[in-house]
């Protein structure tokens, strides 16, 4: 029986195939609720009996592809979006990955002018860079899609970060996406007390934590990322942390695979860019290889000629290859180049078994320190290594001075509220040779920076009374000037006279690989290389960063270019980092060995000035008058501890010795005498006011007051009511000082009916009458 269609049948066989398409795993849009309607989500259950959940399929549902990840009752979204085509000539991987705390998600409103959320913090560009640096290393080496991921906070705790719940979270995103990225990954933080590795351990753990590691692995063990910070942690403690950590990732690997399995939508075809012409890549190669292997071997080279000259073989071999191959675009040629230049640098490697500069693989770059580089200077410093070349310098300031923190920065640092140790790292252009706009702190700065401080902060003493800025100006780059900052900041922090427990210094360990077949499943031979070089990063395959004292490390961070490393390689680059980090340390005792004792002149110089209650006003002055003359007049300023402790914060001695001068001339007065409980004075009125009369009992004595009901028997609501004029003498009786306030307790009333005593007088122009 033949079937008719007509227009409005067709067009609803057409919304019924399409919406049919929109909920199968090969849809045009992606696969994110079950058969039976509801959103499929799993449980992960680590080892210590904590869980995290991940769900998909009831929220964004336009997007790629979309997960939520919870732990407690912290839970992170995060979408993937891809554009459908690449943009026209990318040469990289766009990737953006947009990580926001809202104040909404635990509850609180933004405390600025505006009441909303404003640009990203120095907190939220961290966690950015970490999921970022947690999930490129696993994108096909040839998509130039442009890709978006945002992590949005549905709800924050103050038990579990949401850093490492938005890498779970961007990891099942994109595992269910048709975005082509070859994960899943897991991440973990790991902490460590008394000896014991706590998994995802909550942040009032972590405050008694000795360390506080994120460690992204995926399949087989493989690490793909790690960042972290500790308080002067061993290396086997460090180790042990690790190898747990990458266990506790399978967990989660393992049920976003299930997922991907069940609902993930089918990857798309990456574009791979049209396949070279075979001739041309010989051409390539046999014009540029003898030229390059000449400049690589060549250790006279610095940065600088080297890069002029492997610059010089580029031009004239595309120009050359370009007259012989007029069809083939020069950007083809370029990338040509660039692939062959990398593949003689990385070969060069494993014959030799030495490097460009004429190292060995253990073997660090020349070093020189020096200290006290300037007199006005607190602390400075100077730190040479090989052509990376750093100018440190340190500021001590009150503790007013010190970083004060929002809300929702505080709540992720554990309840800190200022921050009173901060380095800021700078990396002007001319670092590398180049010209460039100095504006804003750009993500890598921000970046460099917190790593370096993160590695100081453990040396520094809790205690302390200063606040303490450290500033890490990058004069020369050619490689791991981060770590440089690190070693140039220890030294600017002792000849400052910091008191840090012990020296720290830093090392960039590198990594080049050799894969069977090129697949990057089955490593084949790799070589670690010990203080990189710019170009050996740039070429290389891993850059691991180690910092800590001799004792043991205080910070770490491991970024891949490579889809994971065995954790074999990951124990050996610890182990090389080591050995290099007692070799800096040795170095750099012989400039300075230990914190300086003698003082400078201009050190600042903190005091703690005990002040009674009453003397406070005296102090203060009117409107707080006197502070403020004498932080004009010397630099010194004073901030309230209790009501009897001022904090004197001078600049240096010689100020500190001008404001004792100020503030004895303030406090200075008559002799005060010793008033008896009890006792009946003469009293002068010095201002009336609507709840009483201000008296004094002797000249010097600031005014106190006598209030209404201890004027008379009678009731009165002003002092006028009794004729009572200013400049008039009256009797009054003194009741001793009021334990809170200090001030003086005295009456009238109790005076009148039968004489009770005989009044004294204790104002010099009556004599020594009455006394």
């Amino acid at each position: 029986m033949a079937m008719i269609f007509t227009r409005k049948s067709l067009k609803l066989l057409n919304y019924r195939l399409k919406c049919l398409r929109l909920s199968c795993p090969g849809g045009k849009r992606g696969v994110q609720s079950s058969s039976n309607g509801e959103a499929p989500s799993v449980e992960v259950n680590f080892s210590n009996g904590r869980n995290m959940t991940f769900s998909s399929g009831r929220l964004a549902r336009f997007a790629n592809g979309t997960a939520v990840c919870q732990m407690g009752d912290t839970a992170v979204m995060v979408t993937a979006v891809a554009k459908t085509k690449p943009n026209p000539g990318q040469g990289f991987m766009p990737l953006v990955v947009d990580y926001r705390l809202k104040n909404a998600a635990s509850g609180r409103i933004p405390m600025n002018f505006m009441r909303r959320e404003l640009g990203p913090s120095e907190k939220e560009i961290l966690s950015a860079r970490l999921i970022d640096r947690s999930l490129r290393p696993l994108f096909h080496k040839d998509y130039r899609t442009e890709t978006q991921l945002v992590c949005n906070m549905l709800a924050m705790d103050a038990v579990h970060s949401p850093d490492v719940l938005a890498i779970n979270a961007a990891s099942m995103a994109l595992s269910l996406s048709d975005i082509p990225w070859n994960g899943p990954i897991g991440a973990v933080r790991v902490g460590l007390c008394d000896g014991e590795v706590l998994i995802n351990p909550t942040r009032r753990e972590l405050q008694t934590s000795q360390l506080d590691l994120v460690v992204s692995a995926t399949k087989q063990n493989l690490v793909v990322m790690l960042e972290g910070k500790g308080n002067v942690v061993l290396q086997q403690d460090l180790l042990k942390a690790i190898k747990q950590g990458t266990r506790e990732a399978q967990f989660i690997i393992h049920e976003i695979e299930r997922l991907q399995k069940a609902y993930g939508r089918q990857k798309r075809e990456v574009e791979v860019a049209a396949e070279v012409d075979p001739e041309l890549g010989k051409a390539v190669r046999s014009m540029c290889e003898m030229r390059l292997r000449e400049i690589f071997q060549d250790s006279t080279h610095d940065k600088m000629s080297r890069d002029n000259a492997v610059n010089e073989v580029r031009s004239n071999v595309i120009d050359k290859v370009w007259s012989s191959f007029p069809d083939t675009e020069p950007s083809l040629i370029t990338e040509q180049f660039n692939q062959t230049s990398r593949t003689i640098f990385r070969e060069l490697i494993f014959e030799r078994g030495l490097r460009c500069d004429g190292r060995d693989y253990d073997q660090l770059r020349n070093i020189s320190c020096q200290v006290d580089m300037y007199k006005p200077l607190h602390g400075s410093a100077l730190f040479q290594r090989g052509q990376t070349q750093v100018f440190c310098t340190v500021s001590l300031d009150s503790q007013e001075s010190a970083m004060k923190l929002d809300s929702l920065a505080a709540l992720d640092s554990g309840g800190l509220k200022a921050k009173n140790f901060m380095l800021h790292y700078e990396f002007p252009p001319y670092a590398t040779g180049e010209v460039g706009r100095i504006g804003p702190v750009g993500r890598r700065e921000l970046g460099h920076g917190a790593l370096a401080e993160r590695s100081l902060l453990p040396t520094l003493p809790n205690d302390y009374p200063f606040t303490v800025r450290l500033t890490s100006e990058v004069l020369e780059s050619n490689g791991s000037s981060s770590m440089a900052s690190v070693c140039g900041g220890s030294l600017a922090l002792m000849d400052a006279g910091v008191p840090v427990s012990a020296p720290a210094a830093g090392v960039a360990i590198g990594l080049v690989t050799k894969f069977e077949n090129d697949d990057t499943k089955h490593l084949q031979d790799y070589r670690i290389l010990t203080d990189i070089l710019g170009i050996e990063d740039y070429m290389g395959d891993m850059d691991m960063k180690v910092a800590g004292t001799r004792k043991g490390f205080t910070a770490i961070q491991a970024d891949l270019k490579i889809p994971g490393i065995p954790l074999k390689v990951v124990m050996e680059s610890l182990q090389k980092a080591t050995d290099a980090k007692a070799k800096i340390l040795d170095i750099m005792s012989e400039a300075i060995r230990e914190p300086r004792k003698y003082r400078k002149e201009s050190w600042p110089v903190s005091e703690t000035l005990t002040v009674e209650p009453q003397q406070r006003a005296q102090l203060i002055g009117p409107s707080g008058l006197h502070m403020k003359r004498i932080y004009l007049e010397t630099g010194t300023s004073l901030t309230a501890v209790d009501e009897t402790h001022f904090n004197v914060f001078a600049p240096s001695q010689a100020a500190m010795d001008e404001a004792k001068e100020l503030i004895e001339g303030y406090m200075v007065k008559e002799r005060v005498p010793d008033l008896e409980f009890g006792g009946i004075y003469t009293a002068k009125i010095t201002e009336l006011r609507d709840t009483g009369v201000m008296v004094i009992l002797y000249p010097s004595m600031p005014p106190a007051l006598l209030h209404n009901s201890q004027l008379d028997q009678r009731k009165i609501a002003h002092p006028s009511a009794l004729n009572l004029e200013v400049g008039q003498e009256i009797q009054v009786k003194y009741f001793g000082r009021d334990p809170v306030s200090g001030f003086m307790r005295l009456s009238r009333k109790v005076l009148q009916g039968p004489a009770l005593g005989i009044p004294r007088s204790l104002n010099k122009s009556a004599g020594e009458s009455g006394t």
